[in-house]
């Protein structure tokens, strides 16, 4: 008997008896570890005050002075909370967050104990960048690397540190991180949307992304999980046989929460919201032991801090509930794996959704403009879109059990569809003033009613209107927002830009009217985004057809895939709005190949090593079981044996075949990962993981899988399917 999985699965019921729910006021712990703008209001002048809120909201520079009395404000609240130390936490390009401790201790000339915090600390800090992926941006032995302050996402207390969000750059100005190429969409996409937006209310002075993450996750225990060396090096089984019951019953989503789990998720939220984390929904998934959390929707550069930093409080809370938070896109198979929907709009510093129609004819006009052009621009850079989401582990789950597939389409239901139908038939030039009382009352101002009871979802459409936002839900629970969101803001500015160009242009006749010129080009757009629209089932073999015919770019390898970021046009396109440099481009392709190829050897390695150190030794054990049971019953039966030991004789036969079989492709494996690994270039060395490396995966696998179903349950060395989702 293995006795790291049966001593977990014995250990559950006293577990559970430990876990009590966590108490939590939402109201009155909201934020209390945040300096946010009302520690700032009650730490500044208002002199100061009014300054940094300039700085925040227009992104004028800060000077020394006010750098220093912010930082004294902070050092100040910080120690009085109980923190020891500072820290500037950025996120590099290995997917999680990073953080250098300082201490606020220092020595006086005259070696004097003292604290010291000054406005040159918080604004800049030197965090060596010599082991972070920068993708040949610069030399292992040229380490220095800056962290420098964002201001626009406000410190925090965490544990006994300040915590301070940062960008961080190369000595040469580069990014290295996810929040520097976010900052500079934003910007473009704040100057390109006002300038449209002000077609429609000239108050408009900023426009600016807001983001709903839906993150979801497995909750394993962490006993069962200890038995399994590939959930614990690779995030997910590389073997295992699907439990007799999984989510047929569908009985698992929106149930009940277990009271173990549900005392995690509140330890969770009492954690997140301390940290101003909005945190406002959970529910159990449809997956078994799978949950989903999700909060109220932020501005996307501090939703994107507030999602990278309950990735990190997750997996502290879950070991003291002794659970294993699995954040991999596809954990297990034949089940639903784990996305994080990014629901994203814009907002107006008036405080209107551009993305939602109003109660105006002239509102719901400015609905459909941002809406048919984040449509185009969605058709224009389809591939890049892709880009930004995939990965070896989201490779896994797209286009299997429930998620989309990874050709971009988008979803806007039969009701949105008709109103374009209808914006299509407007006549070209200038409209009559009948034709425009008909377009405004009849079809524009019925917009908030069509779009009430629009509900209508798709799971297999990666990209869908839901009534007020845009849903990416090819994004997997595992990337950091800023990836996807940096290129969606890019790609709709760049379209808002090329809109606002053409309306102008028309607007150039004295006898052409504003309205006139915005329908003009809505009309040319609807007809344009015909291409990508898609209201079907997406799983299906002649939507693929169909997708090639319309020149939508085809399922491919994630190496393929990544290519779309240097594309010609994807580097015009990011130097214009001054987002991406060619060379920073060219970099964080070079990150996530190697990442791609990285991920596929470390599973490649984890999977042999398993298949020949667990699965065949126990598979042999019991064959050795059964072989002793043969010679008893020969030594009873005589000449006979063979008839009693038929069966027995049959096992040991299939066991033997299934031992082969793993061995030998083990072996062809290992051969495959040598040969890939004398490949320099790193575009091909991941292709050739993806070809001729992982192909092997799945066959080992099976005849592990079949062992499974053969082997004595009590000696069989991997928590099961059955334990791990279905323990609690």
């Amino acid at each position: 008997m293995n006795s790291l999985r049966f001593e977990a699965l014995n250990s559950l019921v006293k577990n559970n008896a430990q876990n009590e729910p966590f108490v939590s006021d939402s109201e009155a712990q909201f934020a209390q570890n945040v300096f946010n703008d009302l520690a700032l209001q009650r730490s500044l002048n208002q002199q100061a005050y009014d300054e940094i809120s300039k700085a925040i909201f227009k992104g004028s520079k800060i000077s020394r002075a006010l750098a220093d009395q912010i930082a004294a404000a902070m050092k100040s609240w910080a120690r009085a909370k109980g923190a020891t130390h500072y820290t500037h936490w950025f996120q590099p390009l290995t997917g999680a967050t990073a953080e250098k401790h300082e201490s606020f201790f220092d020595l006086s000339d005259n070696a004097t104990a003292i604290e010291r915090f000054d406005g040159s600390q918080l604004v800049q800090q030197d965090p060596d960048a010599s082991s972070f992926p920068s993708g040949g941006i610069r030399n292992t032995f040229e380490a220095r690397g800056y962290s420098a302050w964002d201001p626009t996402s406000p410190a925090f207390i965490y544990g006994k540190t300040l915590c301070i969000p940062t960008i961080f750059v190369s000595y040469t100005g580069e990014a290295l991180d996810y929040k520097t190429p976010l900052l500079r969409s934003s910007s473009a996409l704040d100057k390109a949307a006002t300038d449209v937006a002000k077609y429609f209310d000239k108050n408009t002075q900023k426009v600016y992304a807001t983001l709903g993450w839906e993150q979801e996750y497995f909750l394993i225990d962490r006993s069962l999980a200890a038995s399994r060396p590939d959930l614990i090096l690779t995030g997910r089984t590389l073997m295992g046989h699907e439990s007799s019951k999984g989510q047929q019953l569908n009985d698992h989503y929106f149930g009940s929460i277990p009271k173990r789990a549900l005392a995690f998720m509140q330890e969770l939220e009492y954690q997140s919201l301390m940290l101003g984390i909005p945190v406002k929904t959970r529910h159990n998934e449809v997956a078994p032991a799978q949950f989903e959390l999700a909060p109220i929707f932020e501005e996307v550069n501090l939703s994107v801090d507030h999602n990278a930093l309950l990735l990190d409080i997750m997996s502290k809370i879950a070991e003291r509930h002794n659970f294993m938070v699995l954040l991999h896109e596809k954990p297990f198979t034949g089940i639903n794996g784990s996305g994080k929907h990014n629901n994203w709009s814009l907002k107006t510093n008036t405080g209107v959704n551009l993305l939602s129609p109003g109660k105006t004819p002239m509102n719901n006009l400015q609905f459909l403009t941002f809406f048919i052009n984040t449509i185009v621009a969605v058709l224009n850079h389809e591939s890049l879109l892709r880009a930004s989401i995939v990965s070896a582990s989201n490779e896994l789950r797209l286009g299997t059990d429930e998620a989309p597939l990874p050709i971009i389409s988008v979803f806007i239901g039969e009701q949105l569809t008709a109103v374009l139908n209808n914006l299509e038939q407007v006549s070209e030039g200038k409209l009559s003033p009948q034709e425009k009382t008909d377009l405004k009352l009849n079809v524009i101002g019925k917009i908030p009613e069509i779009l009430l009871d629009n509900t209508d979802q798709n799971r297999t459409s990666p990209f869908a209107f839901t009534g007020n936002k845009f849903e990416f839900r090819a994004v997997g629970s595992k990337t950091n927002c800023a990836k996807p969101m940096t290129v969606l803001n890019s790609i709709v500015a760049e379209q808002l830009i090329t809109f606002k160009k053409k309306v102008d242009q028309h607007l150039k006749n004295p006898k052409m009217k504003k309205d006139d010129a915005i329908f003009n080009e809505l009309r040319d757009s609807i007809k344009y985004i015909r291409t990508i629209l898609f209201e079907g089932d997406g799983y299906s073999e002649a939507w693929i057809k169909q997708a090639k015919k319309r020149g939508l770019s085809p399922t491919t390898s994630t190496p393929d895939a990544l290519q779309a970021y240097v594309a010609p046009k994807s580097i015009s396109m990011f130097h214009t709005l001054d987002v991406f440099s060619k060379r920073e481009l060219e970099a964080r392709v070079q990150v996530d190949l190697e990442q791609y190829t990285h991920t596929l050897q470390i599973e490649g390695r984890t999977l042999g090593d398993i298949a020949r150190n667990h699965i065949i030794p126990t598979a042999i054990q019991y064959q050795n079981t059964l072989i002793d049971n043969v010679k008893g019953l020969k030594e009873i039966y005589g000449a006979t044996y063979k008839t009693h030991a038929k069966e027995q004789m049959v096992l040991i036969e299939r066991i033997s075949g299934h031992i082969a079989q793993i061995n030998t492709g083990v072996n062809d494996m290992i051969e495959a990962r040598k040969k890939a690994n004398t490949i320099e270039d790193t575009a091909a060395k991941a292709n050739a993981y993806h070809a001729q490396v992982k192909v092997y995966f799945d066959s080992i696998r099976y005849h592990c899988d079949k062992l499974e179903l053969l082997v004595d349950n009590s000696i069989w060395p991997l928590a099961k399917y059955r334990e791990l989702l279905f323990s609690r």
